[in-house]
């Protein structure tokens, strides 16, 4: 029996990365509660800092200054991060609905998702407007319209900001800022506010110097007008933006920045709102309909205090939000909170100076405001970069895992070890039946004739009949996951297992599969169980392969494995000792995951580089395989833990030939260099950079920045073909048709034995 038990008892959901959310977030990192899951649910890996973003407009800023590394944070809370975009929560299930993946349950569930720009009823606004959230869309189109100006610096550029609050002055005026200094001076800008004054929910003098600065800078301010219209012009490229009085201008861009609105699927989900639709909280930032929810930042709007939709109020939300959220989970009484009546605020005139304004007093543009402005957003910000270090006691899953004491019964069981460590047959049942519901999961198996026994029969094994004529083959793959999502790691798992059998040229028809789960009660053991076998189905079912059997055991951290069956012409197997002279080498993914992922545990890679890896080991090998096979490939592997030349090297023994690698052509991913140069290296690295004794030329490379990337060990990476070289140019050519981006010629096969690099 194990004396320390480790059991997850509670699972808390947050969906948005907004300030509170990322405040409360580190807080409960600092403070864990042991047997608490927490699952952020956030469209984006990472979240912008609202105050800093007209900064980073302006040009002040660079991209990574003003967002927050919602990868590192989850990392650094022991949190599961999922990328999607919520569609709707069902709050009779407690259950969150997302875009792209299974249902996630909660038992405690925290909102702070902001607000969007109110367009909805303002004909062509959706069509073509650009709206000012989500942010990162906003900024697509920034950079879009920076790079056009570069590329055309002559033609003009007209440009429409909707909304005379401080949103589309601030916008107004670092567009300025940035062009005016660093791109061009042809350019214009129109700002449309519906009320005579500038900002009118601050006093008048703030206005009023906003509206002096503005017409220095030669903005064109239509104030009085309400947009009625956004409608394309007689030139393709414009738009005109059409107002009640009759007034229409020509703008190539606009962007709309106006009274802030909620999400129209908040209201169908019963939960009660406000008369503009954001979620009504009491004094306890909990929703005064549903106990379980509760809500801050913009989203929310407090019964008893209600306050602008700004994002200091959002920041102060964050202390108060994660001492309720933790006192709820800890079943103790909530505590009030009463925000601030008035704020400071400190608006950027995009020159580096601001205007500080605080009720009725108004500081005019000066740099020693923007100067504290810039003083207070960066030391925000340093508290979730420099994210500080905790003893590996600390850090270890166990001490997440454990089950706080107030959470315990007298009942509760210690977990066995041997058989008593399965998962219990009902949670199993449970599981099949809910992904039988969702996505077909014996769709494949009732399409196999060859099955005779699988996964809907009750029977102790499956049973699989082999076609006359064919050979069967087999491997099998298990490994801890690499990423905390435990949908994206079983799609991520089937893509790494199958790639054996891709890589011998063959067709996989069956798998068995074998998880690990992590201690918990049976409703987060059935949740786990759940998101891990619902996306290894999804890529499963994609490949047309059955599940038609498997294992699960309870365990400190969540793995997951398969044991893979294909089916192949025995002559047309691809083999590793099939490479032959004057072949070209391919290699269909880039190199990396290693590396990053080792950077990530450090905490210390950014979050768009391991979205590029996921998306990566998100792509099958099935599809290159048949590419392979259909223009004469010889000889195949699969880039995995032994790396590019642990896994070439096999090749080239079993062939007994030699192969020349050009170094530079060989596909690295985003990241990796940086991670590499930093010294952050797998734990597989040190065994796997012993075959650079089979390099006969390691010496001229071996300082280069890339050659330990040659031995980085890869999860779900790329297959490795020798092709002829008549065939290599359409081979490759109908690779990146398949979705294979970074496929390349790297390298040739030669009569002298080893491997040398050019």
């Amino acid at each position: 029996m194990q004396q320390n038990i480790q059991y997850l008892q509670k699972n808390l959901v947050l969906i948005g990365g907004g300030h509170s959310h990322v405040i409360a977030l580190k807080m409960l990192a600092m403070n864990a509660l042991r047997g608490v899951q927490i699952t952020l649910i956030t469209e984006f890996s990472d979240t912008p800092y609202s105050g800093m973003l007209p900064g980073h407009i302006a040009g002040f800023y660079t991209r990574d200054e003003c967002h927050i590394d919602l990868r590192k944070l989850a990392n650094f809370a022991q949190a599961q991060l999922y990328i999607d975009s919520v569609i709707g929560i069902d709050l009779q299930k407690n259950q969150v609905i997302c875009r792209n993946r299974p249902h996630v349950s909660f038992d405690l569930l925290s909102i702070d998702i902001g607000s969007t720009p109110a367009i909805i009823s303002v004909p062509g606004a959706t069509e073509y407007a650009i709206p000012a959230k989500p942010v990162g869309k906003l900024l697509e189109n920034w950079y879009e319209l920076i790079k056009r100006i570069e590329q055309n610096p002559q033609k003009s550029v007209n440009i429409g900001i909707v909304g005379g609050g401080a949103g589309g002055v601030e916008l107004a005026l670092s567009m300025w800022g940035n062009l005016k200094q660093y791109h061009s001076t042809n350019f214009s800008i129109d700002l449309f506010g519906r009320d005579r004054n500038l900002l009118s929910h601050h006093h008048p003098s703030v206005g009023n110097w906003l509206r002096r600065v503005l017409i220095q800078r030669d903005v064109k301010l239509h104030l009085g007008e309400t947009v009625c219209q956004v409608a394309p012009s007689e030139d393709i490229e414009r738009f005109n933006v059409v107002c009640e009085s009759g007034l229409e201008v020509k703008c190539d861009y606009v962007f709309w920045v106006t009274q802030a609105s909620a999400p129209q699927w908040l209201a169908a989900t019963g939960i009660t709102t406000d008369e503009r639709g954001f979620i009504l909280v009491n004094d306890k930032l909990q929703s005064v309909s549903h106990s379980q929810v509760f809500a801050a930042g913009d989203i929310a709007t407090m019964k008893n205090h209600p306050r602008p939709k700004a994002g200091v109020f959002a920041v102060r939300q964050g202390k108060p939000l994660f001492e309720n959220l933790r006192r709820s989970l800890l079943g103790k009484t909530l505590k009030n909170y009463q925000p601030q009546q008035d704020y400071l605020s400190l608006i950027g005139t995009g020159d580096k100076m601001a205007i500080a304004t605080r009720g009725w007093l108004t500081l005019p543009p000066h740099k020693l405001l923007w100067l504290w402005k810039d003083y207070i957003d960066r030391k925000f910000m340093k508290r979730f970069s420099d994210l500080p270090e905790i003893s590996n006691a600390k850090l270890t899953i166990q001490n997440f895992l454990t089950p706080n004491s107030s959470l315990l019964t007298p009942n509760s069981y210690l977990p066995c070890s041997g058989c008593g460590s399965k998962v219990g047959g009902n949670i199993l049942e449970r599981v099949l039946q809910r992904i039988q519901k969702e996505q077909a999961v014996i769709e494949t198996e009732d399409e196999n004739k060859d099955i005779i026994i699988g996964l809907k029969y009750p029977d102790d094994a499956a049973v699989v009949k082999v076609p006359t004529g064919k050979v069967m083959v087999q491997t099998i793959d298990y490994f801890t996951s690499l990423i905390n999502d435990s949908y994206i790691f079983g799609q991520i798992a089937v893509n790494h297992c199958l790639s054996d059998i891709f890589a011998m040229g063959a067709i996989p028809q069956t798998v068995l599969a074998l998880a690990t789960i992590p201690y918990g009660t049976s409703s987060t053991i059935e949740e786990t169980l759940f998101q891990l076998l619902s996306g290894a189905v999804k890529q499963l079912n994609q490949a047309g392969v059955s599940l038609i059997g498997g294992h699960t055991i309870q365990g400190e951290s969540l793995a997951f494995g398969l044991s893979c069956n294909g089916l192949a012409d025995e002559n047309q197997l691809l083999r590793k000792s099939g490479m032959q002279c004057d072949q070209v080498l391919i290699l269909t993914k880039a190199l990396g995951t290693g590396t990053l992922f080792a950077a990530q545990m450090r905490r210390q890679v950014k979050a768009v580089w391991i979205d590029r890896a996921v998306k990566s080991m998100l792509l099958s090998n099935q599809a290159a395989s048949l590419c392979f096979l259909q223009y004469g490939a010889t000889a195949c592997t699969d880039i995995t833990g032994f790396g590019l030349i642990g896994h070439l090297l096999e090749m080239v023994k079993a062939s007994q030939i030699g192969v020349t690698l050009k170094f530079d052509n060989i596909p690295i991913l985003d990241g990796a260099r940086e991670t590499v140069e930093k010294g952050i290296v797998s734990s597989l690295y040190p065994e796997n950079s012993k075959a650079a004794s089979y390099i006969t030329n390691s010496q001229e490379f071996k300082f280069h920045y890339n050659y330990p990337l040659l031995f980085d060990p890869q999860t779900s990476g790329g297959l490795l073909a020798s092709v002829s070289r008549e065939q290599a140019d359409d081979c490759l050519k109908k690779l990146k048709e398949l979705g294979y981006e970074q496929a390349r010629i790297i390298g040739q096969v030669v009569k002298e034995e080893g491997i040398k690099l050019f």
